[in-house]
């Protein structure tokens, strides 16, 4: 049973796995395979052949599946060539409970993942703690360097001029809010993390823009406008296809009748699905990467207007790979942290991200929303002056 599952996934390639009792199974046609791999015991073989999607990752996390030959990224690579399998009925019906994401429901989730230590966290994002997807202008781009086109980016897709109240929803730690702040906005950041809130503040505290930027533990549902901008990046994910009416009905509500808002989020370019069970279980609870398929029918009840779309493609591969590199290098610190289970969890999360971006036909949207058809210029023309422009802005401050 275990070989006819091995063979199903390795399609392209070649690899060989060592069973316990010492035989060994080579799968493709090269008889001594980069990828290696040995299973510890009967009871890791068992969970592998009854549910892979979610006991490989466990396998992997506990010790029970041990890389010989080869990394784990080599392995997922290695599988992931396969194609992939459409979803059942009962399938999309789990999907849809499991994003049910009611208040108590997001603020647990959020918890999950963004509470853990602030430590753990800066030891591989960039300076600014950019917990998303960066744009690479050219292929030789440093992390740093990246996450500041994303920033410039985002803000010339806002049109942003001094003095406007823009809302960030979903605000991480903060580092998008306060770029903004420094190009003369007012910036109220809502966040359901109370380990980013207490950083968030302190970052302004320590950047003297208090005065500029207000962070607040606040769902996305609750807050009060108006504002002139809205910003949303990394967050969508975290709503939940049930939820979406409410979302966009919620952004329409708060924007402004000249305002304009730019969603961020991961997509999937093969309509709709579900999310990785093991990556379901340990990394991001309740959370769903949808297809534009099931984002726009949210919008068009609102009225809104979508006034740009971009999709950037391998931009998340790239930045994952620097996030994994670096989570590498300084493994024996984060194991310091943590332990080592959690070391090899994290690393998969990292690996299995990162392939999802090259091979399984995930991306990165950003759309541009407005109520007025003429709030944003008719052309795209105008991106390139205001990213100019903020660049410098930014440096000034």
């Amino acid at each position: 049973m275990l070989e006819r599952l091995l063979r199903e996934y390795v399609r392209e390639g070649s690899a060989a796995f060592s069973l316990p009792d010492g035989r060994r199974l080579v799968i493709g046609d090269d008889p001594d395979p980069s990828v290696a791999v040995r299973l510890a015991d009967w009871a890791t073989v068992r969970r592998i052949a009854a549910k892979p999607a979610l006991a490989v990752g466990e396998a992997f996390m506990d010790g029970g599946l041990i890389m010989e030959r080869g990394s784990i990224y080599d392995l997922v690579d290695l599988v992931a060539r396969r194609p992939m399998q459409p979803l059942g009925l009962l399938g999309r019906i789990r999907a849809r409970m499991d994003q049910a994401n009611d208040r108590r429901a997001s603020r647990q989730n959020v918890a999950h993942h963004y509470d853990l230590s602030y430590d753990l966290y800066r030891r591989f994002l960039d300076q600014d703690m950019q917990y998303s997807c960066a744009v690479f202008e050219r292929p030789d781009m440093s992390l740093e360097e990246a996450q500041a086109a994303k920033k410039r980016r985002l803000a010339a897709k806002l049109l942003l001029q001094p003095g406007m109240r823009v809302l960030d929803i979903g605000c991480g730690w903060g580092g998008l809010a306060l770029t903004l702040a420094e190009l003369g906005a007012e910036v109220v950041g809502v966040t359901l993390s109370q380990e980013q809130l207490a950083i968030a503040r302190e970052r302004a505290e320590e950047r003297g823009l208090s005065n500029r930027v207000r962070f607040e533990l606040c769902d996305y549902r609750d807050v009060q406008g108006p504002f002139d901008r809205i910003i949303s990046v990394g967050m969508f994910e975290h709503v939940g296809v049930p939820n979406f009416p409410a979302y966009f009905e919620a952004v329409s509500r708060l924007l402004t009748d000249d305002g304009v808002a730019v969603i961020h989020s991961i997509g999937r370019k093969d309509g709709p699905g579900a999310t990785q069970p093991w990556i379901a279980k340990y990394i991001f609870p309740g959370g769903y990467i949808p297809a534009l398929s099931e984002v726009l029918p949210s919008i068009e009840p609102t009225g809104m207007w979508v006034t740009d779309v971009e999709i950037l493609r391998l931009h998340y591969a790239e930045t994952l790979r620097h996030w994994r590199q670096r989570f590498m290098a300084r493994r024996e610190e984060i194991a310091g942290l943590y332990d080592e289970r959690f070391c090899r969890m994290w690393e998969f999360y990292l690996v299995v991200s990162e392939i999802a971006f090259r091979r399984r036909g995930h991306m990165v949207f950003q759309l541009q929303l407005s109520k007025r058809v003429d709030a944003v210029p008719l052309t795209r023309d105008y991106l390139g002056g205001f990213e100019t422009k903020a660049a410098a802005s930014v440096r000034a401050a």
